[in-house]
Formats: C-alpha cells, sequence, structure tokens
C-alpha cells in the first residue's frame, strides 16, 4: 500500500505511548484481536497510584506482568476499568481485582466488581491523572472511550482499533450508535485537542483525526455497497457477503455475516431499501 497508513500507525506494539499511557500487550493474538488485546496502564507523572484499562483475557501470566510493570514503575494498581464487556478485554478482570484488590469499574453492571459504574460525562481523579468517560456505543452497546486530556488522547476499546476496521455485528453493535459514536470522536480529535488514539488491539495511532476520518468513510463506503447489492436482488446476509465480502478471507466470512446483518438494519430503518 503507498502512502502513509490511515492513522499514522506507530511501528512498534507495547510500551510507553504517551507521558501518562503505557501499553502491555496480552498474549491472545487471532485474526479477530491482531496482536493481541492492548491492556492500558495510566499514571499521572510523579504519582504512585495507576489504573488499568481492559486487564484482558485470563491469562494469568499476562495479568501479573501488569502488576509487575506497574511495580518497576513504582506504582500500585488503584483501579481497574472496562472500555467494554467483550472476553479478550474483561476476561481475566475478576482475577486481576482478586490480584490487586481494586474495583473494576464498567457501565454494564454484569462486569462490575464493586459499587460503582461508570457512564458518558463522568470525570474521575485517581493521583492527580484526570480521565474523562466518553459515551461511544455502536460496536457494543456498552463501549466507551477514556479521554486524557493532558495528553490529548483518547483510549478507544474496539471502537477505532490500531489497525483494519471495528466489527459492528448484529444484534450486539448497532450502525447508527456506532456512525454517531465515530461522529463525536471526530468533533474530539478536530475540536478538542485529541490527537492520539491508544486502541484496544493494534499500534498506537498518532493522527486520531486522519483515523477517523477513513472510519467515517470506510463505513459509508460499506453501507453503499450493500445497498448496491441489496438493490441488484441479493437479498439475504449470506448473499450480501459473497457479493460485497468477495475479497475477504472466507473463514472470516461467518463474521462478515452479522456485520452485514447490522447494515441491512440500519438500511432498513432508515428506510433506504
Amino acid at each position: 500500500m503507498s502512502g502513509p497508513l490511515p492513522g499514522d500507525p506507530a511501528a512498534e506494539i507495547g510500551g510507553g505511548a504517551t507521558p501518562r499511557a503505557f501499553c502491555v500487550l496480552a498474549p491472545n493474538p487471532s485474526p479477530m484481536t491482531l496482536d493481541g488485546t492492548n491492556t492500558w496502564l495510566l499514571s499521572e507523572p510523579g504519582s504512585e497510584l495507576a489504573v488499568v484499562i481492559d486487564p484482558g483475557p485470563l491469562h494469568d501470566g499476562h495479568l501479573r506482568r501488569v502488576i509487575d510493570t506497574a511495580e518497576q514503575q513504582g506504582k500500585r494498581v488503584a483501579l481497574t476499568l472496562l472500555t467494554h464487556g467483550h472476553h479478550d478485554h474483561a476476561e481475566g478482570a475478576a482475577r486481576f481485582a482478586e490480584l490487586t484488590g481494586t474495583e473494576v469499574r464498567a457501565l454494564d453492571p454484569a462486569h462490575r466488581l464493586g459499587s460503582e459504574g461508570l457512564r458518558g460525562g463522568q470525570v474521575l481523579e485517581i493521583g492527580g491523572l484526570e480521565i474523562r468517560v466518553v459515551g461511544t456505543p455502536g460496536h457494543t452497546a456498552d463501549s466507551l472511550t477514556f479521554h486524557l486530556p493532558a495528553d490529548g488522547a483518547i483510549l478507544t476499546g474496539d471502537t477505532v482499533l490500531g489497525r483494519g476496521t471495528t466489527m459492528v455485528a448484529h444484534p450486539e453493535g448497532t450502525i447508527g450508535d456506532y456512525l454517531d459514536s465515530l461522529r463525536r470522536l471526530h468533533t474530539m480529535a478536530a475540536e478538542q485537542g485529541v490527537r492520539t488514539v491508544l486502541p484496544g488491539h493494534g499500534p498506537v495511532l498518532t493522527d486520531a483525526l486522519g483515523a477517523v476520518d477513513y472510519y467515517l468513510a470506510h463505513r459509508a463506503h460499506r453501507l453503499a455497497q450493500v445497498e448496491t447489492a441489496v438493490e441488484a436482488g441479493y437479498r439475504t446476509a449470506e448473499q450480501v457477503v459473497a457479493k460485497v465480502y468477495a475479497d475477504v478471507d472466507r473463514a472470516l466470512w461467518p463474521a462478515a455475516e452479522l456485520s452485514v446483518r447490522a447494515q441491512l438494519r440500519y438500511l432498513e430503518d432508515h428506510g433506504l431499501i
């Protein structure tokens, strides 16, 4: 591929990404998780307290490596947050809470451990670190983004990835909500000083606005392709996948079918098919 990649991804995955964010890569690579889940360790410079975003899979070695990384930096994990409840982000949360003695806060009560949850619009302060909670449903109903204003960075979970594009799968994912969330992130990048994307998978993106622009264009293109396929007589999700995703590995077609179902629902709801 010629020219810069969307979002200007970093060359390597893992390690220090911003003055306040450090990535510990989980050992769970797959076609859906890319290189693995990015577990994020956040802390204000000089503080002894740290926040962990998405402990990742139930892999004791990984969870202990996150704790060891914090301790090597002279920090103690004080709180655990989840971008959403998918197992590759949240399966290890209960064990991580046991190891660290922390609460786990999430939007969905099913994934919380402790009395407090999360909601869009909240501002958290831990050891001088400010984290703003942004509701970004679409990939899932409980998807959140965490904004680090001091670093001009957003932790996007699966809403924006470091490579490729995000799956919005019916019935859990909804295209209308997802497009609204992307537009919200676009405003943050265009008007509120957000420059860096710290994704749940893949490399850090140093051009947040370029990444979100690419996502919006990609989603519009896919919707147009699905709409055209339906107009040409491809009626079922299976038929549309075979037409629109013909260049995609067939092993991924079952997942693509769920994405097409979400797109068909959006087009139907908006009277476009």
